[in-house]
């Protein structure tokens, strides 16, 4: 679906006064969205002091370990298109407020929690949270911009992303060096409390102006049919086998579900979401992009960290520090890689990034455990590097194809494939990871009884800790682990890179190339604004 000519003349501008204040709203949005990237990252270097027995964790399961985890990520996905539909209709500042506000008391009863129960319920919560926050960001960023500053801005979001990924362990080793594990979660909230004076001061109101009629079945459908495939992925990571009933039940229920949530769509009067945008293929390529690199790249962060914690024994905090380089050439280079795109176009760009993330991932399977800790730095810059010129391409092409009133439904459907990779890369390549592993390592076991050799064949973590307990004996068994884990981390880094070329290839074949001279890239939703003037739009209200 495109708009008239007549409808791309008559696009509002953004009132002045917002347009004076963009740069101190985007901070403010940087700001909301920093905190919810990095809650999840930081949240993966506690898992060992969560699962100490009290006082100094509260004595998790492995199982209720992935839970704390799984709980927000089944909630933020399933309800992340949702919420971007709501800022559209009843005021994205509002939804912000919102979830930024509930994301906050979350993370409060986080840190207080007294059992493996209560972490993972107040897990939920800050998920449900985050998925009214993540879409509004990127919304509320649409309506501030005009369209030939959108790329920049988005640029300096994408940005943002990837230094919450990378500083989260960081800061995650630094509060568990000084404090106990609930500090983690409590660090948001005196975070939350600025985020909301400042949304409150700073950022304008902005919704759709003609919604339209409220389309229950399809959201209905859009929230059953994400759960359902999202907790099908996390259960077939947890077990290794994709094959159980357990986990195809709900992967074919969910996808079920989305045949008939496309369908109702495609013949409702008043769609949630308008499917035909899917048949333009900058609008499609693009979103398959985001799905194929946070697939290939969540993968390689879920065995990178124990690579660095397990294999080469650095601390987390010494393992978040070498992570660093990725966010620091993401910080550089996601706000400029629109001028390489105004010089090179679009399609070039994003297919030579993805096969920088490729070649980043491939080089993990000539890694060992007397890697040089320069050439892994090198490694993650190069991979920043790559995403950042991918990310940034990307999000301007799936954001600049709607109208700017659909921005919510838009920036919910770059999120939610974003969130549906991340969630399949470290389902399916943590089970390549596992099962390479444990066939790796059984054959050194043999000596161990019955209910210890299971236990060690879980994981490298679960083999050293039998290790440790057998005292000097288990040296052996501890090289052994290393060498199968490497084996093991050598396969899936393979696989991870297969999957970045799969997304080169989509970029390549189907992403607009460079735009004739003296014309920008343009997506179907909108137009260049034009000269600014006095007027003011009617969907931003400048209070």
């Amino acid at each position: 679906m495109s708009i008239s000519t007549g409808a791309r003349a008559a696009l509002p501008q953004v009132p002045e006064a917002v347009h004076r204040r963009r740069w101190a709203i985007l901070a403010v949005l940087m700001f909301s969205l920093l905190i919810v990237v990095l809650d999840n990252s930081i949240l993966n270097v506690a898992v060992k002091t969560i699962a100490s027995p009290a006082p100094t964790g509260i004595g998790a399961t492995q199982g209720e370990l992935e839970w704390a985890i799984n709980s927000y990520t089944l909630v933020f996905a399933g309800l992340l298109f949702t919420a971007g539909l709501l800022g559209d209709r009843v005021g994205r500042k509002k939804v912000l407020l919102f979830g930024i506000l509930v994301f906050g008391v979350g993370s409060a009863l986080a840190a207080l929690s007294a059992s493996p129960g209560e972490l993972i319920t107040w897990r939920a919560v800050m998920g449900f949270g985050a998925a009214f926050v993540m879409p509004a960001t990127l919304a509320v960023l649409m309506n501030v911009f005009e369209r030939d500053e959108q790329p920049k801005a988005i640029g300096i979001w994408a940005g943002s992303v990837g230094l919450g990924i990378a500083i989260g362990p960081v800061t995650g080793g630094l509060l568990l060096e000084h404090f106990w594990w609930g500090s983690i979660f409590l660090v948001n909230v005196p975070v939350v409390v600025v985020a909301l004076i400042a949304m409150v001061l700073l950022v304008p109101e902005s919704k759709d102006p003609n919604p339209g009629r409220m389309d229950p079945l399809g959201v209905l459908l859009s929230v059953v049919g994400l759960v359902l495939l999202v907790y099908g992925i996390i259960r077939g990571g947890q077990l290794g086998d994709f094959a159980d009933a357990t986990v195809l039940l709900p992967i074919a229920g969910g996808l079920a579900v989305l045949v008939a949530f496309v369908w109702h769509e495609r013949r409702s009067s008043h769609p949630a979401l308008d499917v035909s945008y899917f048949r333009q293929a900058p609008f499609a390529a693009a979103v398959a992009a985001i799905a194929l690199i946070f697939f290939a790249l969540m993968g390689v962060t879920f065995f990178s960290a124990f690579y660095m914690q397990s294999v080469r024994g650095w601390s987390a905090l010494q393992s978040g520090l070498l992570i660093l380089p990725l966010a620091v050439a993401q910080m550089v280079f996601a706000p400029r890689a629109r001028l390489v795109v105004d010089r090179f176009g679009a399609r070039a760009v994003c297919t030579v990034g993805l096969l920088m993330v490729a070649c980043g991932l491939a080089a993990f399977a000539l890694f060992d455990a007397t890697t040089p800790v320069w050439v892994l730095c090198t490694v993650f810059f190069v991979q920043g590097t790559g995403m950042a010129h991918v990310m940034t391409p990307v999000t301007v092409s799936v954001m600049q194809t709607l109208p700017r009133e659909k921005a919510g439904s838009g920036s919910a459907v770059n999120n939610t494939f974003r969130q549906v990779g991340g969630a399949l890369g470290i389902a399916v390549l943590g089970s390549v990871l596992s099962t390479v592993y444990r066939g790796g390592v059984e054959g050194h076991l043999d000596a161990l009884p019955a209910a210890a050799r299971n236990v060690a064949g879980e994981s490298i973590e679960a083999t050293l800790a039998v290790a440790d307990r057998m005292g000097p004996a288990g040296a052996p068994l501890v090289t052994a682990a290393h060498e199968a884990f490497l084996d093991a981390m050598h396969v899936t880094a393979v696989c991870s890179a297969g999957i970045a070329l799969l997304g080169a290839l989509v970029v390549a074949l189907f992403l607009p190339g460079r735009a004739p001279a003296g014309q920008g890239p343009r997506g179907a939703g909108q137009e260049k604004a034009p000269a600014r003037a006095g007027s003011k739009a009617v969907t931003v209200a400048e209070g």
